[in-house]
This record gives structure tokens, C-alpha cells and sequence, in this order.
């Protein structure tokens, strides 16, 4: 299966001037329009030339002057990437020469790639599986290392491989079911009804393990809320700036500074945190203040980590206690007695415990950032319920493995009643087809189309 009859090509790598730059080609006329763009010093025709083996030569423009002076390289389907023949130009990252080079290339037949193209015709022509083709642009994207070890696992196909062998057992009950059915006079053999009930339990334990690892793959990939919430003029946002590592929010002496809810992305001791800064919690008149607090609280009970942050030169309030309460209710939480490089007043005891582990830091020095990288850290371990590459990141995969989990326990339990084999055989075949949707087997085309539209061009 091809996935089109034309020349593909793109720029592969980012706008701005860099140390190179790659053009790239995929389609049937990939390596005859290298031939005709490309002049190997060598005098070698890249038609001849092994897969793989890189030239030196002169990348013509659309008017046949030198363009760039860069390297070739082919590789011809089946093998390659698209499982198309390809071509690639590794240039000198130049956007001027390179758009002249890609000018050349769609003059000489070739058209403009769209988002994802040359992933798509990787899936389309079975080089990987839908999955595989998610963990590509999850990796492109990955912020943490953990997030790019879990897409580098999931390309190398660690989903597919799990969900391969689930299917393919079910798919073997299936056939089983349909023939004896079908020809209920063969000696087919007989239903044998424990053996299928311990297979379905198994099938059903791995899919349980596998969502149960999306809670903590979706921190990995995108990341844990965590709302930074205290009274006016703790340091809130003086925290968030000193994590972020500049001026992201406006930083004055005036309590009430901070009267929405301010969003950044950080890693912190491995894990990346979609910090919340919020408004400073007290009992206001003013009307906007007060809409600051409300969402301030909405924050925090929706945040899988509150950072309550309390002003260590000061003693603490009976608002502090009312805030260390309100991080206690959440899945997690940290105490951050903040301004340390000043003589320090606030009892931490006088919390109770409540607000979770204490780091004592200073926004303005950087002191005890490192403390409370570990402290975070340590709520967020890396060990989980599955190794990288197959931990679900993936909303669409979790939902299919819901679906297919929930059909494999209605089959269970209709064999495990004595119902009608057909009853059993219906959730199989929902079964199937959920699982089907994971690597691509069974997924609609339109679902396909806004899959790849996340990529970015060239990929």
C-alpha cells in the first residue's frame, strides 16, 4: 500500500539560520530528482549511488547557478523511512539557500509536503504502526528526558508489541468461536471455556497495567498542574520567576499585584510542572480582587500539586494555617517558606504538617531551589505501574484500551454465566476493534487525518 502516486518534499528543519538544514524528498520520482537538482563532485548520479552513503556536491537553485554546496543521500523503498523511495539534501542552514533548493525540487516535479506527510506515508505503507507514528511527534515535542525516553520507547514499537500479542490471542479465540459456529457438525473441538476465561484474565490484567499508566504518562508528556497559592506579598510570583529563570509575572511591593492566574512550564527535579500562579488569598472589597481569589482556590482543588508559599520573615497567621489546610486537600503538596536570605521569624511546625514537606528558599538569591526540586521529585517518582515506552501518554490509546478492557471483561463474564457463545464473541470483536484503533488497524481515515495534523512539516 502506497501512500500517494506523487514527490513529496519540505524543508525538515526549523525557520531560523542554523549550522545545517535538510531538505527532504519522498515519492516515486524522489532519487530522479536528486539526479536533477544535485551535481556529486564525484560525477556519480545518485540513480547509482548505494542507499545510505552520503555525497558531496552542489545543490542547484531553480535557476541553475549553485545554490548550497551540501551532502546527498538516498534510500530506496521499501526501506526507508516512508517506505517510499527518498532523497535528502543536508545543507547549510541558510533559509535563503535552502528555499532556493526547495524552489529547485518542486520545479524539477516535486510538491509541498503537508503537516505529517512523510509520517503518514510511514504508516500508510506499514513502516510503523499508528502508535509508533504518535510517539514520533510526542519525541519532536518531548520537554523532560522522561518524556523523551517514553516516545523513543513507543517508537521502537514497546505499545504496539504488547497490544500485538493481546489482539493476536483474541483473534485466535475469535476464529476459534466463528468456525465452531459456523460448523457446528466439524470436529472442531470442544469450547474449552477455563482455558479462554484464564487467556481474557490475562488480557485484561495488561490492559488494567496500561491504563493505569496514563496518570502518570500524562505528567510526563504534558505535564503536572501545580498551583502556587499563599497570602499577598509572600512571593509568590517572585517563586514562579525564580523557577522559570526570568520575569515571567510582575513582581511590586503592593499586596494584590497579581490579580489572575498566570501560567508557565517548567521542569523541576525531572518533572515538568504547569506552574499556576495565583492571586494572593484574603477577604477583598474590590471586586476584581476578590475574582482573583475565586480562581486562585479553583486552581488549587483542581492541581495534582499546591505549592503553598509562606514569608519566612514573618510569624504565622492564622491565613497561613487556612492556606496550609487548603494544600493539605490536595493529591499533593509542598511548603515553601520563602524569603530565607532575610532573618527568619515563621514557625513551620505552626502549620501542623498540613501543607506537606517544608523547603525553606529564596526567590531573590536561588537558595533552596534545589531542595525543593527534590521535594518535588520525590511526589512524582519515576518508577511507576509501567517502564518508558509503554507508559500511555496517549488520551486517544487510553480511551481505546478502556473500551477494549471493558468488552474483554463483558466476554468473561458471559462465558463465566454459560451465556450463548455469540454473546461472548460480540464484545470479542468490540474488543478487536478497540484495540485495532491503537495501532491503526481499524481506524477511521478522518481520525487519521487529525493525527497527523499535530506534525509540523517536514516530518
Amino acid at each position: 500500500m502506497t501512500g500517494a502516486g506523487d514527490t513529496i518534499a519540505a524543508i525538515a528543519t526549523g525557520g531560523g539560520v542554523s549550522a545545517v538544514g535538510i531538505i527532504r524528498l519522498s515519492g516515486p520520482r524522489a532519487v530522479e530528482i536528486a539526479d536533477l537538482v544535485f551535481r556529486a563532485y564525484s560525477n556519480v548520479r545518485m540513480a547509482d549511488v548505494r542507499d545510505r552513503k552520503l555525497c558531496y556536491g552542489e545543490l542547484l537553485g531553480a535557476d541553475g547557478d549553485v545554490a548550497d554546496i551540501c551532502l546527498c543521500t538516498v534510500s530506496r523503498g521499501p526501506g526507508s523511512y516512508t517506505g517510499e523511495d527518498t532523497a535528502e539534501f543536508q545543507c547549510h542552514g541558510s533559509p535563503a539557500a535552502l528555499s532556493e533548493g526547495l524552489r529547485a525540487v518542486f520545479a524539477a516535479g516535486a510538491r509541498q509536503a503537508a503537516a505529517g506527510e512523510f509520517t503518514k506515508r510511514a504508516f500508510l505503507n506499514g513502516r510503523m504502526d499508528l502508535s509508533q507514528a504518535e510517539a514520533v511527534i510526542d519525541l519532536i515535542e518531548a520537554q523532560t528526558a522522561g518524556a523523551a525516553k517514553n516516545a523513543a520507547g513507543q517508537l521502537s514499537g514497546a505499545i504496539r508489541t504488547k497490544i500485538e500479542s493481546i489482539y493476536g490471542a483474541l483473534l485466535d479465540m475469535t476464529a476459534h468461536f466463528f468456525a465452531a459456529i459456523d460448523y457446528p457438525d466439524e470436529d472442531i473441538g470442544a469450547f474449552e471455556t477455563e482455558s479462554y476465561a484464564g487467556l481474557l484474565d490475562g488480557a485484561l490484567r495488561e490492559l488494567e497495567r496500561l491504563s493505569r499508566s496514563f496518570e502518570r504518562g500524562r505528567v510526563v508528556k504534558d505535564g503536572a498542574a501545580a498551583a502556587i497559592v499563599g497570602r499577598p506579598n509572600v512571593g509568590k510570583s517572585s517563586f514562579l520567576n525564580a523557577l522559570v529563570g526570568y520575569e515571567r509575572a510582575i513582581v511590586a511591593a503592593t499586596a494584590g499585584t497579581t490579580r489572575d492566574t498566570i501560567e508557565e512550564k517548567v521542569s523541576v527535579g525531572g518533572v515538568l510542572l504547569r506552574l499556576i500562579d495565583t492571586a494572593g488569598i484574603r477577604a477583598s472589597s474590590d471586586e476584581v480582587e476578590s475574582q482573583g481569589v475565586a480562581r486562585a482556590r479553583a486552581a488549587a482543588s483542581g492541581a495534582q500539586l499546591v505549592i503553598a508559599v509562606f514569608d519566612g520573615s514573618g510569624e504565622a497567621t492564622e491565613s497561613d494555617r487556612a492556606i496550609a489546610a487548603l494544600a493539605a486537600t490536595a493529591e499533593r503538596s509542598v511548603a515553601v517558606v520563602n524569603k530565607s536570605d532575610l532573618p527568619q521569624v515563621f514557625d513551620a511546625s505552626a502549620l501542623g504538617g498540613a501543607a506537606g514537606a517544608v523547603c525553606r528558599v529564596s526567590a531573590l538569591t536561588g537558595e533552596g531551589l534545589d531542595d525543593f526540586g527534590e521535594a518535588v521529585a520525590s511526589l512524582f517518582p519515576e518508577g511507576g505501574p509501567a517502564p518508558w515506552g509503554e507508559m500511555i501518554t496517549n488520551e486517544r490509546q487510553a480511551e481505546a484500551i478502556g473500551r477494549a478492557a471493558a468488552s474483554i471483561e463483558a466476554a468473561r463474564d458471559a462465558l463465566g454465566a454459560g451465556a450463548t457463545h455469540d454473546a461472548a464473541l460480540s464484545e470479542l470483536e468490540a474488543a478487536l476493534a478497540a484495540l485495532g484503533e491503537i495501532t491503526g488497524v481499524t481506524v477511521r481515515e478522518d481520525l487519521v487525518t487529525r493525527i497527523f495534523e499535530r506534525f509540523c512539516v517536514g516530518k
